[in-house]
């Protein structure tokens, strides 16, 4: 069975799970090549928008502008909902999909320009590691080097549910004035947790190349090129922002 922690690119996103076999479109059927294209496309449009948000939120003096507030809650919050609407729609993913990298860009400009404005230099830092990351665990994995068995799927997608309990956890318990303690500082325990959240996040990445080449052995539809390059634009947003605070924590 197709496993990944990833919500975008869970278990019966590729599958009829009611005739165990896959449906593929009119269009053709998935390829390899097609979502790492679709995935550069992906990329490429969350820079673009990055770029500008990050121009509108970052004075000529490296100190943020009052107007980064609203690109960061209007992306994170489009980001959401085009993400939940990709998830649950999937044909739609040719539209939502490239929204989606279009929006969050935004959110990923924002919130980038207010940790370079407190710690310089750490976005270089945080993209160069997000990258080099990913094109390492590919390497590994197209190697030989990691194997995604059953195992490594589920302690993976365990350790991210639980990693989503404290997240849940922290945002429910601040709305009332409390704070989880040292997991969230910049001490020995709190470093140690961004680290683990780094490792987890980057294995991430390897259940989902998994994924995508066991759909292109299925035979998946053509629009799940856009899907699959979706599900990685997750994660590798999610990498980035742990490593984001992992160096910011670091640097304090």
């Amino acid at each position: 069975m197709l496993r990944s922690s990833n919500p975008a690119l869970k278990d019966s996103t590729f599958l009829d799970l009611s005739s165990g076999s896959v449906v593929a479109g009119d269009q053709g059927t998935m390829s390899l090549n097609g979502t790492v294209n679709k995935t550069g496309m992906l990329l490429l449009m969350t820079v673009l928008t990055a770029a500008f948000a990050w121009s509108q939120t970052m004075t000529p003096t490296g100190e943020v502008a009052p107007g980064a507030m609203g690109y960061l809650l209007g992306g994170g919050i489009g980001g959401f909902v085009l993400a939940l609407v990709t998830i649950f729609k999937k044909e739609w993913s040719p539209v939502t999909a490239p929204l989606y990298a279009l929006v969050e860009g935004l959110f990923l400009g924002a919130i980038s320009a207010i940790y370079n404005a407190q710690f310089q230099g750490i976005v270089l830092q945080a993209v160069m590691l997000t990258f080099g990351i990913m094109f390492a665990l590919l390497f590994a994995y197209r190697s030989g080097l990691i194997k995604a068995t059953e195992n490594f799927k589920l302690g993976v997608a365990a350790a991210t549910g639980g990693i989503a309990l404290i997240y849940i956890a922290t945002i429910v318990l601040g709305l009332f004035g409390i704070k989880i303690p040292f997991i969230h500082d910049s001490g020995l325990i709190g470093i140690g947790f961004s680290l683990f959240v780094v490792v987890v996040a980057s294995l991430n990445l390897v259940m989902d190349f998994d994924f995508i080449e066991s759909g292109v052995e299925a035979g998946a539809p053509k629009y799940m090129e856009w899907y699959g390059a979706f599900g990685l634009m997750v994660t590798l947003v999610w990498l980035y922002l742990e490593l984001l605070r992992l160096l910011s924590k670091l640097r304090r």
